[in-house]
């Protein structure tokens, strides 16, 4: 089972908590996006801009269009019903990531660039994450590290 698998709570109501919350630990900026099967999250924090990108599920879904148990065709409303409910689900698990690594900086368990380091954006746009996972997948194939770590 899914954390919030059967939340009543809005996707709205997720966002502004995520807000509220990242208010109350510092941060400053705040701005959020959506576009077709994406959200986007970000925030500014001790100077450094954090980006998180919520993948959403696509309403054509065969999960939506279609009843588990018989295979059967839903309607238009419940394919919509199916759809929100697992993006209220998407929403409060990322307001709980979110909320936790504030939590455990604030609590002096972790430092803020441990707990969002994938997530900060460099200079050429790109995360932290996007632009070292590949680095590291080269070296599990090669074995060999790269020389040097190059953000240009």
């Amino acid at each position: 089972m899914k954390y919030a698998q059967t939340t009543s709570v809005s996707v709205d109501v997720s966002r502004n908590e995520i807000e509220k919350n990242l208010k109350r630990y510092g941060a400053k900026s705040f701005a959020y996006a959506t576009q077709d099967t994406r959200a986007l999250i970000m925030f500014e924090f001790n100077g450094k801009r954090i980006r998180f990108i919520l993948n959403l599920p696509d309403m054509n879904e065969r999960r939506f269009t279609h009843t588990p148990s018989r295979g059967t065709r839903r309607s238009v409303e419940a394919q919509m019903q199916e759809w929100e409910q697992a993006c209220r689900q998407k929403w409060r698990a990322l307001l709980l990531v979110i909320k936790a690594k504030l939590e455990a900086v604030d609590s002096g368990i972790s430092v803020f660039e441990k707990e969002f380091m994938a997530n900060i954006v460099l200079p050429n746009n790109q995360t932290v994450g996007e632009y070292i996972l590949p680095q590291i997948d080269n070296c599990y194939l090669t074995n060999k590290l790269p020389p040097m770590i190059n953000f240009g």
